[in-house]
């Protein structure tokens, strides 16, 4: 259902069940799958390429040409996941050539209003970013990870996956995967147990992952150590490797344990 006073330039590709609400804006480079749901005065621009069963609230900008100087209009994307809610006034901006050419969103994801997602950030699947969370440019969100509202995130950042982050953080370190971080400067206090008990995680599993995070954060190691420790002690395990690849790969260094700093 198109409503009259919608604009919608005749080249979109609109699938079957789309509802598109008055005063809508949608450019010519736009995909919309089956079942999507635009609201009014959404602008969906030149990029834009959204999955199956989106809701996208009103006000909400979708596939903006990047905030970056560097960007000299060369063809980008937004890509935005199946069943994915898009809340009132969100901005997210597509990708420069600099970079992954694209900014991805997940599927399965709730971006609540006033989110800013900056170009070639990725977003991984059953990612939920609170009311005016600000993401920078090259942000990688694993899946199932949970910000907080009006929290800030630094460029290059990595938030692993099932992590959750305090409202009104400042992120400038990687969050590690199954963590828990607040207080400022952003620090450990804990792992997202209740999170992973949600989603299926045993108590032994979960026991293993807190004991893993107390010899990185709490027992007064350098990191080097402490994955040797967790190396030799710890056998191989799904959540074990995740947690040390994360580590190892770590661009910009992990938040500090609490008090460390």
């Amino acid at each position: 259902m198109i409503q009259p006073l919608a604009y919608i330039h005749p080249q979109a590709k609109i699938a079957d069940n789309v509802v598109i609400e008055p005063f809508v804006t949608i450019h010519k480079d736009v995909e919309i799958g089956e079942g999507t749901w635009v609201g009014s005065n959404s602008v969906i621009m030149d990029g834009a390429r959204i999955g199956k069963n989106c809701r996208i609230f009103p006000g909400a900008v979708v596939s903006a040409p990047p905030q970056d100087l560097k960007y000299k209009g060369e063809p980008s994307t937004v890509t935005v996941g199946d069943n994915t809610v898009i809340r009132e006034c969100v901005t997210l901006n597509r990708g420069t050539a600099l970079d992954k050419n694209t900014t991805t969103i997940g599927s399965n994801c709730l971006l609540m209003a006033y989110v800013h997602v900056a170009h070639d950030c990725v977003i991984g699947d059953n990612v939920i970013i609170a009311n005016a969370v600000q993401l920078a440019g090259h942000i990688n969100v694993y899946d199932y990870a949970f910000i907080g509202g009006t929290s800030a995130v630094h460029q290059f950042v990595e938030i692993g996956a099932h992590s959750m982050i305090s409202g009104g953080s400042l992120v400038r370190k990687d969050v590690p995967p199954f963590t828990k971080a607040g207080r400022e400067p952003l620090s450990y206090i804990g792992i997202n147990s209740v999170g992973l008990r949600r989603r299926g995680y045993s108590a032994t599993t979960i026991n293993e992952i807190q004991e893993i995070y107390r010899i990185i954060f709490l027992k007064k190691y350098n990191i080097t150590k402490a994955l040797d420790i967790i190396e030799a002690e710890f056998n191989p395990t799904v959540e074990r490797d995740e947690i040390i690849n994360f580590v190892q790969n770590s661009q910009r260094g992990i938040m500090k344990g609490f008090g460390s700093i």
